[in-house]
């Protein structure tokens, strides 16, 4: 009797609480204790509505797609938050920025621990987004109706890129600054918009403060910034094609259009 009750009463109070206006507020759909509740789950929810409808048996193999697009994702996330972590400490300032990763390493809790952590992922991710560029291609998915996101795709790892060329400036020591001076030496080869490429990456006629400033700018907001949208419109392709891997197979209309010609031909 008495857990019929407590029953009862815990029954209530989900029953207000589901049916509050906060609840409806938040999620606008019922208890997902329906088929029609459940699919209002799926569709209203953007972490869920990722996921494809279907997905095939031999996708769903680790020995597949070897996991590649995630671990990049999981690299993503983990740049992210360790790089929140070092603007705490960092100013870029090309007469404090070199003594601030100095101290990063030294007298910060975790600090050299986080900036490895950083920098480590930063490698881990150029050569996990290169790997699963490569699964693709093995595997044929850029084919049609993939084409738009094989492009984003390509865009994808080209911000991989300008994420870890504008960071590796931001310590200011010799190497980084040498290096990068010999890569914006490339940028005025660039067919016609060789210059005015070169004065927007360096900011000046040398590698100095402008470049500082603009290559954290870049590093810290444009490029994650993009990533982050490349990455939501990547991964909403995917649902939207079947899932991951190959091409998805023929529609059943493309099936029947091409039966009558098969059989003519064989007559």
């Amino acid at each position: 009797m008495g857990s019929t009750a407590k029953k009862s009463l815990l029954d209530l109070a989900t029953q207000k609480m589901v049916e509050s206006q906060l609840w409806r507020s938040i999620f606008r759909h019922g208890y997902p204790d329906t088929p029609l509740n459940q699919s209002l789950v799926m569709m209203g929810n953007v972490f869920l509505h990722l996921h494809p409808v279907k997905v095939s048996r031999q996708a769903m193999k680790i020995t597949y797609t070897w996991c590649m697009g995630g671990i990049s994702f999981f690299l993503f996330l983990l740049l992210t938050i360790t790089g929140v972590f070092l603007m705490f400490y960092y100013i870029p300032d090309t007469n404090v920025a070199y003594q601030n990763i100095n101290q990063l390493n030294s007298a910060v809790s975790f600090g050299h621990l986080v900036r490895n952590m950083h920098r480590w992922a930063a490698h881990l991710m150029v050569v996990s987004v290169t790997l699963h560029m490569i699964r693709v291609f093995y595997h044929g998915a850029y084919k049609p109706p993939r084409e738009f996101n094989w492009v984003v795709g390509v865009l994808l790892f080209f911000v991989t890129l300008f994420l870890s060329f504008t960071g590796y400036l931001l310590p200011w020591d010799q190497i980084a600054i040498w290096a990068i001076t010999v890569g914006t030496n490339l940028a005025p080869y660039t067919p016609l918009l060789g210059d005015p490429v070169y004065k927007v990456l360096v900011g000046g006629g040398a590698v100095a403060q402008a470049t500082l400033i603009r290559f954290y700018v870049g590093h810290v907001i444009l490029l994650p910034l993009a990533g982050a949208l490349l990455m939501a419109v990547h991964f909403w392709r995917i649902r939207k094609d079947g899932g991951a891997a190959g091409p998805p197979p023929p529609s059943r209309r493309e099936q029947e259009t091409s039966e009558p010609a098969a059989v003519g031909s064989a007559r």
